[in-house]
């Protein structure tokens, strides 16, 4: 499911195809994980109401996935940055700068059908693909344009970083 050669990945010299040679520091694992807790109780209490949007000065937004537990079955949700790109929204399989994939795109490999809510809107039903070749360079060099630390973030991982496309069905 992933692509070991396209951006977002180590080239030879391992820079992540930016021709960086330093890759930017990345947070404790306790203060990714204390984030994401914190972002998960904002979510709850608010509503949503705290999510950016993609027309923020980010440029990227967040939203609400729930899809289905590969083993347990249960409805499962996370929180994660998207971007849109026409009626599909893209987001990055990174395990909070960590090594592996995260269980939500495990999930989404075994059960690709789930539920996007984004904020002020209700759920609406998508179907999750990896982005290769063409689509996911192009893909890749937008979330760049949004970070452009994120080669460097990458580079440190050995696992390849999947661009997940999520598409309404």
């Amino acid at each position: 499911m992933s692509t070991a050669d396209g951006p977002g990945t180590a080239d030879a010299a391992g820079t992540g195809g930016t021709g960086s040679t330093s890759a930017p520091r990345v947070p404790p694992r306790w203060v990714v994980t204390t984030a994401w807790r914190v972002h998960r109780a904002l979510y709850r209490v608010s509503g949503g109401r705290f999510l950016w949007t993609t027309s923020s000065r980010r440029g990227w937004g967040a939203l609400r996935l729930t899809k289905t537990g590969r083993r347990s079955g249960a409805e499962r949700s996370v929180i994660l940055g998207y971007l849109e790109d026409g009626p599909n929204l893209v987001t990055l399989a990174m395990n909070g700068w960590a090594e592996g994939d995260p269980a939500w795109w495990l999930n989404l490999q075994t059960h690709p059908e789930a539920a996007v809510r984004l904020a002020g809107q209700d759920a609406r039903p998508v179907r999750a693909r990896c982005a290769t070749g063409a689509e996911r360079a192009r893909l890749w060099q937008r979330w760049i344009a949004v970070d452009p630390r994120l080669d460097g973030l990458t580079a440190s991982r050995s696992t390849p970083t999947d661009v997940v496309v999520l598409e309404p069905r």
